[in-house]
């Protein structure tokens, strides 16, 4: 049951953005909590969750991305410290550099084997996850 005065879930997204033979991106975040983050973000009212990826992540990282899949979707109460979100990961391609822009102080590209810290949110997990489908095909339990 809902808590007395409470609203409703935040409704995020997330981008994993792969850039072919180099890795994948993460923002470094200008607000709190600081720390490195998949691109993403709030889901504006009127925005598809799909117009929502592709706009947060050129806002981020100043790259155009193609979506490829619907990777997952994570709806732990406790997945961001200052809202209850409800985040769907998309998985994209893109090319070029990424350069951090809006409220990333920086874009770069890391391999499973040379991610930041630290990482912030569930995104470690997402990561986690990520990484073990790249490698078995394996979606996350429920």
């Amino acid at each position: 049951m809902a808590e007395q005065g409470k609203t409703n879930p935040l409704v995020t997204v997330d981008i994993i953005i792969e850039i072919a033979d180099r890795g994948i991106v993460l923002i470094k975040r200008k607000n709190p909590p600081h720390g490195w983050a998949l691109p993403g973000g709030f889901v504006a009212y009127g925005e598809s969750l799909e117009q929502a990826s592709i706009r947060e992540a050129k806002e981020e990282t100043s790259l155009d991305v193609q979506l490829v899949e619907q990777f997952h979707t994570y709806s732990n109460p406790r997945r961001d410290p200052r809202h209850h979100t409800i985040s769907t990961v998309f998985i994209a391609t893109a090319n070029g550099n990424p350069r951090g822009a809006d409220d990333a102080k920086d874009a770069q590209l890391f391999t499973e084997t040379t991610l930041p810290s630290p990482i912030v949110f569930d995104h470690v997990q997402i990561l986690r996850d990520y990484f073990r489908y790249k490698k078995r095909r394996e979606r996350p339990k429920i």
